[in-house]
């Protein structure tokens, strides 16, 4: 079928006028949506003290304020062994990484995910604090100060308090 001509005219500047607007928004997205470093902060960690003398667990949210993911690779303590736990379907597996999603958080909180800390150099009682160094690919390590709770403590409002 064959379409009038004056129609084809109209249509070859709108065509040219919507490719345009669609790089210049894609140009704008891929600013603002992915091309930004991982900006990562940490909240509510504690730790309940630990009723037994070789095995603890820890908790706490970290965001990421930054356009790119980040990878947590691992987590390190002169406490101990630490490593990565999700619980799922009642049933507890350790993992090898976690995401923090970009502009996200990744939550640690009791029944879910945790950082499980085996082979203890010392029981941590109510009041210490235990250092944690949390590691991520392709970005510095962060420090966190982890206060030791009572071991029944729970947060007021979710696991971060906030």
């Amino acid at each position: 079928m064959r379409r009038p001509a004056g129609r084809a005219r109209r249509s070859a500047p709108a065509a040219a006028w919507l490719t345009a607007a669609a790089l210049a928004l894609a140009a704008c997205s891929g600013a603002d949506s992915g091309d930004t470093a991982p900006d990562l902060s940490v909240s509510g960690a504690y730790m309940p003290q630990p009723v037994s003398a070789s095995m603890a667990a820890g908790f706490l949210t970290i965001t990421n304020d930054g356009g790119t993911a980040a990878e947590l690779t691992s987590v390190t303590s002169d406490l101990g062994e630490v490593t990565l736990h999700e619980t799922v379907d009642s049933a507890m597996r350790e993992m090898t990484d976690a995401e923090v999603p970009a502009h996200g958080t990744l939550v640690f909180e009791s029944g879910a995910n945790h950082l499980m800390f085996e082979k203890l150099t010392r029981k941590p009682k109510q009041g210490e604090t235990v250092e944690v160094e949390l590691h991520f690919a392709g970005t510095g390590p962060v420090t966190v100060e982890m206060p030791v709770k009572a071991a029944t403590y729970r947060p007021a409002t979710g696991h971060s308090g906030h």
